[in-house]
């Protein structure tokens, strides 16, 4: 695959899952979305770092790496605690966050 294809996957990708964050309900599909676009603007920070023969976008990946270990780990205790109060992981009908 050149550098075109795989920039073309990668918008693909993030395109596709950026539609079923936007439409889905469900707040654990949503988060498996949001990793998937990670990862999609992964495929792009490769891509630009073969093509560009620099070791620069690489740093970003691993930053982003790091991010997306940190939003998965954090999301899912969110999620656990939502199930646990509301008994429901869709968006709609969580409407009361008192503590």
């Amino acid at each position: 695959m050149n550098g075109e294809n795989l920039l073309l996957l990668s918008f693909i990708l993030f395109s596709l899952f950026l539609l079923v964050f936007l439409t889905n309900r469900n707040l654990l599909i949503m988060l498996m979305s949001l990793e998937l676009m990670l990862n999609a603007a992964n495929i792009a920070l490769v891509n630009f770092a073969f093509v560009r023969r620099s070791a620069e976008p690489a740093a970003w990946l691993f930053m982003l790496f790091a991010v997306a270990a940190a939003e998965a780990g954090i999301g899912l205790a969110i999620l656990l605690m939502l199930a646990r109060t509301f008994k429901t992981l869709r968006a709609d009908l969580i409407n009361k966050l008192r503590g």
